[in-house]
C-alpha cells in the first residue's frame, strides 16, 4: 500500500480527529481483526463483535469510528479519527485510494478459465510491467480490500478475478477495482446454491457489462452461447471478441494438439500469427486469445505477446500430466469442477490418449442447487458424447452421471461407488502403461485428492 498521513485519511473520509496526531503513517488498511498490527489502520464496521484486545496489542495503530467508545480513550497510541457513517466512510476511503492510480485494470470473471486467462495477462505483462493482481484464485469478497491496497505507486496495471457466489458479486468487486478492462470467459452453470437459477447466474456474471463503465473495455468469448445472451446496447465503451468456431476479433484457426500445449494460428486485423499455448484444449486457446486481447489493449504487440506465452506455466492441478501407478499417465484436473471443465477435460483426455485406454475418475459437481441432479445427467450424456473406455464414479450424485452415460448409450464400461472406499484397489487393477486416467473434482473433495496422491507416487507395478 501507499502510505498515507492520518490527515490525509481524515480529511477523504470527512472525519474529526478524537485523539492522536495528524503526522501519524498508515501503511495498510484492514477491516478484519484477524490481520491488525502496528501502523494499521482499522474501520470499525463491525461494531457487534468488536475486539478491544487486539487493538490494544496493535498499537500504535489508527481507528476510525462513527460511535464515541469510552474504550477508545484507554488505549494509548491508538489513534482515533470519528466520522458520521462508518460504512460510508469506508467506501470514501476505497474511491479515494483507488483514485491515486491512472493505470489499466483488468477484471475476469467466467465460469471457467479464469484463474488461467488472468494468470496469462499477468504472465505477458510481468516481462517489462510491474503487475499486482488475484493470488491463485483467492477471489473471495474479503480479498478485494487488500489487493485493492497491493496497488502501489510503482504499480504498472493489475488483474483481478471477480467470482459470482452471488448476485452483485462482480458490481461490488468493481467498486474496489474499477476495471478500465472487463473479461467474460465463459457462463456455463454454477453456483446456484447462491444464484438459484441459471438466468439469475447469468445476469450475475453480466454485471461486468456495467462493471467497465463508460469507458472501458470489454472482452467477450464469441463461441459461448450463453454470453451472447447478455444485452450490450447500452455499453458505450469498447467491446472485442475472441473465438474458435466464430467470427471474432482474435481467432484461433488450425488448432492442434502438439508437445505439452496447443498449436494454433492467430488472426487479428486480417493478420496471421503462429502460436503456441502451454497447456492442453481449445478451452486453453480460448483462455490465451482472452489475454492476447487485454494485453493488446495494454499497448503490448501482438508479436510480443505470441511469443511471451510460450513460457507460461500453468498452476498445479490444471488438467497438469504426470506419470502414475503402473506407468499410467495421469491427468489431473482437480482444481474445480463444473459442467463446462468437465466437458473441457474429456475434450482434452480424447485429444491426448492416443490409442491408450480411457479412463475418468468424477466424483460429485458442488454448487449445483437444486437443478443438482439434472445438470450432472446432462454431464453423463456429454461423456456419452465423447466417449470414454472406463468411467468411475465416486458419490451419490456422480452415480447419476454413470447412470445417464449408459443410459445414452456409452460403449464403456461404469462402476459407481458409493465413497472412495474400494476405488484404489480397483485402480491397481486396471492401470497400465497403456492406460491413460483423468481424475475430475473440486479441490474441496479431499478423498478424491489423497487418492490422486496415492496413485501418483505408485509409478511402477
Amino acid at each position: 500500500m501507499k502510505p498515507m498521513s492520518v490527515k490525509n485519511i481524515r480529511q477523504c473520509v470527512k472525519g474529526q480527529l478524537i485523539q492522536g496526531s495528524d503526522d501519524f503513517m498508515v501503511n495498510d488498511i484492514i477491516h478484519l481483526y484477524q490481520k491488525m498490527g502496528p501502523n494499521k489502520l482499522l474501520f470499525l464496521k463491525q461494531r457487534w463483535q468488536i475486539d478491544w484486545e487486539k487493538i490494544a496489542n496493535s498499537v500504535p495503530c489508527v481507528v476510525v469510528t462513527d460511535e464515541a467508545y469510552d474504550r477508545l480513550k484507554y488505549i494509548e497510541k491508538c489513534t482515533v479519527i470519528k466520522v458520521q457513517d462508518i460504512e460510508k466512510a469506508f467506501w470514501m476511503f476505497v474511491m479515494y485510494y483507488r483514485n491515486q492510480f491512472s493505470i489499466p485494470v483488468v477484471s475476469v470473471t467466467g465460469t471457467s478459465g479464469k484463474t488461467t486467462t488472468k494468470d496469462m495477462i499477468k504472465h505477458i505483462l510481468a516481462f517489462d510491467r510491474n503487475v499486482t493482481g488475484t493470488k491463485t484464485s483467492a477471489n473471495s469478497r474479503t480479498q478485494h480490500l487488500t489487493y485493492l491496497l497491493s496497488i502501489e505507486k510503482n504499480t504498472d496495471a493489475a488483474v483481478f478475478e471477480s467470482a459470482v457466489g452471488s448476485p452483485g458479486d462482480v458490481l461490488l468487486a468493481s467498486r474496489y477495482f474499477k476495471p478500465t478492462i472487463g473479461i467474460i470467459t465463459n457462463i456455463g452453470v454454477t453456483h446456484l446454491d447462491g444464484c438459484k437459477t441459471p438466468e439469475a447466474y447469468l445476469r450475475a456474471k453480466a454485471e461486468m457489462v456495467q462493471a467497465v463503465g463508460q469507458k472501458g473495455t470489454l472482452i467477450i468469448n464469441a463461441d459461448d452461447e450463453n454470453t451472447q445472451k447478455i444485452g450490450l446496447e447500452n455499453l458505450q465503451g469498447k467491446v472485442l471478441t475472441f473465438g474458435i468456431t466464430h467470427r471474432a476479433n482474435f481467432r484461433a484457426t488450425n488448432v492442434q494438439y502438439g508437445n505439452n500445449g496447443m498449436e494454433f494460428v492467430l488472426t487479428f486485423r486480417e493478420k496471421t500469427y503462429p502460436a503456441f499455448v502451454p497447456g492442453y484444449g481449445q478451452h486453453q486457446v480460448l483462455n490465451a486469445l482472452a489475454a492476447f486481447a487485454a494485453v493488446y489493449e495494454m499497448g503490448i504487440s501482438i508479436e510480443e505477446a505470441v511469443k511471451r506465452i510460450e513460457s507460461f506455466r500453468n498452476l498445479p492441478a490444471h488438467l497438469e500430466c504426470s506419470i502414475g501407478m503402473g506407468k499410467c499417465i495421469i491427468v489431473d484436473d482437480t482444481w474445480n469442477s463444473n459442467p463446462i471443465s468437465l466437458k473441457a477435460a474429456f475434450q482434452v483426455l480424447n485429444g491426448i490418449s492416443r490409442g491408450r485406454k480411457r479412463i475418468a475418475l468424477i466424483g460429485d459437481i458442488n454448487a449445483l442447487g437444486e437443478l443438482s441432479l439434472d445438470l450432472h445427467r446432462k454431464v453423463g450424456e456429454m461423456i456419452a458424447e465423447n466417449g470414454v473406455d472406463v468411467l468411475i464414479t465416486v458419490g451419490s450424485l456422480a452415480a447419476e452421471i454413470g447412470k445417464q452415460a449408459q443410459k445414452e448409450g456409452l460403449s464403456g464400461e461404469v462402476y459407481s461407488f458409493p465413497d472412495i472406499h474400494g476405488v484404489y484397489l480397483f485402480l491397481e487393477k486396471i492401470l497400465d502403461e497403456n492406460s491413460i486416467l483423468l481424475i475430475k473434482c473440486s479441490a474441496t473433495n479431499h478423498s478424491i485428492i489423497n487418492l490422486k496422491s496415492r496413485l501418483k507416487r505408485r509409478r511402477f507395478i
